[in-house]
């Protein structure tokens, strides 16, 4: 469901108009506008979104849901930062998109937003969620021969075992 107040906001009025199956979810929560989507149509919602005058992508970030289904949410955080003194205010919006299963992947949104691309090499590298076309997922945080995700639930809390004996 989809308050009305939301239904009216220009962007999201945008979305509904030009990707009417996109949109799950909408609420607002704390002032915030929160739009839960489709991961199949993210692409699209950022584009249109994109056109709409958000121009920042501030972070991109998940949730780790686990035990439960869908396991994963992405969440955008978009800002509609004012290019003239005509609109002073800057608007805001977060969009989530949940996903199933152990072997997560969604869309990356470098296409439409450039500095995507370290958030979700990072969202990558702790959760282990594929960001399908993106230009360079590889790992940012853990070193390159790290075994598992670290902000995944189902990570131990004490870390791997390590056996000191082996080390010379």
């Amino acid at each position: 469901m989809i308050p009305d107040e939301l239904k009216s906001h220009p962007a999201i009025a945008a979305v509904l108009a030009q990707v009417p199956d996109a949109i799950e979810e909408a609420g607002i929560a704390l002032g915030e506008k929160t739009v839960v989507v489709k991961a199949s149509r993210i692409l699209d919602v950022c584009r249109v979104l994109r056109a709409q005058g958000f121009n920042r992508l501030s972070s991109v970030t998940a949730v780790d849901w686990h035990p439960t289904e869908p396991r994963f949410e992405v969440v955008y955080h978009l800002q509609a930062l004012p290019v003239s003194d005509r609109s002073p205010q800057v608007d805001r919006l977060r969009i989530k998109a949940r996903l199933h299963g152990e072997e997560a992947e969604i869309d990356s949104a470098t296409a439409v937003w450039r500095g995507a691309e370290w958030y979700e090499r990072e969202v990558f590298d702790l959760f282990g969620i594929v960001f399908r076309n993106h230009p360079n997922l590889t790992r940012i945080m853990m070193p390159a021969d790290w075994q598992g995700h670290p902000l995944r639930k189902d990570f131990p809390v004490h870390g791997h075992k390590y056996d000191y004996a082996t080390e010379s």
